[in-house]
């Protein structure tokens, strides 16, 4: 740990904590310290000026990224009858029902987004305990609980990320990898924050996009100037 911490640290001088560079200028900076041995992830956060706590100013959505994330994600579709058939045909990794429902409570997770058809809900709910604190319980508002399984497969494949507001106001998505051309990341950012300023809730108030911060999965965090996003 203390050989990580070391280059951590060396990485984290090329930072000044005070600055909020140009996306530009940002973008090359969590290139340049990432310390990871990987093509590391890239995670863009946004301090956003809303009480989590108030029920009309959750955020809470997707966004399919133009330029994906650079993770192949594996999709399970909860169907039956021709919308199973048609979740197979758009190249869903898993369909089923029933069976596919045991399969999870006894423990089966090799999966990573989970879309269902409304007609499912009932029994999926079922799921709820070990799906909800995952993050992987199908949900109208991120478009996987629908009957048009070909749009929300193939939106998934091409890159679709959810968002959802914490409790400190806080959003986290991932905006692709270290190996991505800078363009590419900027252009994913772009459209991630494009999202957020469109779901900014009415009862917000004061200053709504408050910090915006990129880093690489073990670099340390780079603030940007959100007015250069875009």
């Amino acid at each position: 740990m203390a050989k990580r911490g070391k280059k951590y640290l060396e990485a984290a001088k090329l930072v000044d904590r005070a600055t909020a560079y140009s996306v530009t200028d940002a973008i090359e900076l969590v290139k340049k310290t990432n310390i990871a041995k990987f093509d590391a992830s890239v995670e863009a956060a946004f301090r956003l000026g809303v009480d989590p706590k108030k029920a009309d100013q959750q955020i809470r959505g997707a966004v399919v990224l133009p330029h994906g994330t650079g993770k192949v994600q594996r999709v399970l579709v909860f169907a039956r009858g021709e919308k199973a058939k048609e979740a197979e045909a758009a190249g869903a990794d898993f369909v089923g029902d029933a069976d596919y429902i045991n399969k999870i409570q006894q423990g089966w997770f090799d999966f990573d987004v989970v879309v269902a058809t409304p007609d499912m809900m009932g029994e999926v709910g079922r799921l709820g305990r070990v799906l909800g604190p995952k993050g992987l319980m199908p949900n109208p508002k991120t478009g996987t609980v629908t009957f048009d399984v070909t749009k929300a497969v193939n939106d998934i494949k091409a890159g679709k990320v959810e968002y959802r507001v914490d409790k400190a106001g806080n959003i986290h998505v991932p905006i692709g990898k270290v190996s991505f051309d800078s363009t590419k990341l900027a252009e994913n950012l772009a459209t991630v924050q494009e999202a957020l300023v469109k779901a900014k809730p009415a009862a917000a108030k004061g200053t709504y996009m408050k910090n915006v911060t990129v880093a690489s999965t073990m670099g340390p965090g780079v603030k940007v100037d959100a007015s250069t996003i875009g």
